[in-house]
């Protein structure tokens, strides 16, 4: 059911307070029930320890700053305590997920690595070796499998835009020079990510987005999942994943519990811990002004909190 342009569906308006907030803001915030299919759960927000009152407050300010919310979805102690979508976006609809592919792509990687088809310490270089330029530099040839996760290549740029312009992605990121040593800088460079999923798929012999069916979309009952792919038909694995809003909850449970899905361990809980705990540290350079102080910055900065596998 949609009133006007927005709807918001969930278990939301359980007091007199949250629905004084909706009707308040008329013809935007429709509180419904609503069945929970392939889905964690339901239930009321107060039941989970969280205020609807507050969570109506949250969207009605989101809507005032102007923010154009696309979907949203809460979830507490493994159950949704509120869920709604704002017109054209829908619950059965998939939506880019940009570079926050780039998370799949690292759990790709982890499952690789729990099979022994990866080494973190592999030589990059030894994975293509059809693919490498006529002269092949020091940091080219040091450079490893965990510097693409953690954003160490060493470039002095994104070598996305480049790579893309081109018919063979893996054998132009090969032959980009590295200006600094692999494993000291962090530079956030998404064409790291694109040979992740190269690599993957090379030791495998299944796009990043197939090999993950069986191991992360089917036990967490995540369907209708799409993902870019380059010239060479490798997924773009640093962005182009499309997948639905309760999919993206699903896949943030399961490290939220450590990777163990429905009694089962799907991925391993060292794997979630090293993926999620932090690598390398973002410059104080890296997106405000030159000369921030670091300090302050984590404070205040999402962004130089450290950056962890492609987290």
């Amino acid at each position: 059911m949609r009133l006007h342009r927005r709807t918001f569906l969930g278990r939301v308006a359980a007091g007199t307070a949250a629905w004084s907030i909706v009707s308040s803001f008329p013809g935007r915030l429709l509180p419904n029930e609503i069945k929970f299919a392939n889905r964690l759960s339901g239930s009321v927000a107060e039941a989970q320890g969280i205020s609807s009152a507050a969570l109506l407050e949250f969207l009605v300010a989101a809507e005032k700053a102007g923010h154009e919310l696309h979907g949203f979805l809460m979830a507490r102690h493994g159950r949704i305590i509120a869920e709604g979508w704002w017109a054209p976006y829908r619950s059965d609809a998939v939506h880019s997920l940009y570079s926050l592919s780039k998370s799949f792509t690292s759990t790709a990687v982890g499952f690789a690595v729990a099979e022994g088809k990866l080494n973190l310490e592999e030589r990059v270089v030894k994975l293509f070796p059809d693919q490498l330029p006529p002269t092949v530099s020091d940091n080219v040839a040091a450079l490893r499998v965990g510097d693409l996760l953690d954003m160490s290549v060493g470039h002095a740029t994104d070598s996305t835009p480049i790579i893309t312009k081109e018919h063979d992605w893996v054998k132009t990121f090969l032959s980009l020079p590295i200006e600094h040593p692999p494993g000291s800088t962090f530079l956030y460079d998404s064409g790291a990510s694109y040979m992740l999923s190269a690599i993957v798929q090379k030791l495998s012999g299944q796009r990043i987005h197939d090999y993950l069916k069986p191991r992360l979309f089917d036990p967490l009952e995540i369907y209708g999942t799409t993902w870019d792919s380059c010239p060479l038909g490798i997924n773009t694995g640093g962005w182009g994943l499309s997948v639905t809003t309760d999919a993206l909850l699903k896949f943030g449970q399961l490290y939220l519990q450590l990777g163990k899905w429905n009694g089962k361990q799907l991925l391993p809980r060292e794997w979630v811990n090293e993926a999620t705990t932090a690598k390398i540290q973002q410059p104080a350079t890296f997106l405000p002004s030159p000369g921030a102080d670091l300090e302050k910055l984590r404070q205040t900065s999402d962004w130089h909190q450290g950056y962890g596998y492609q987290f």
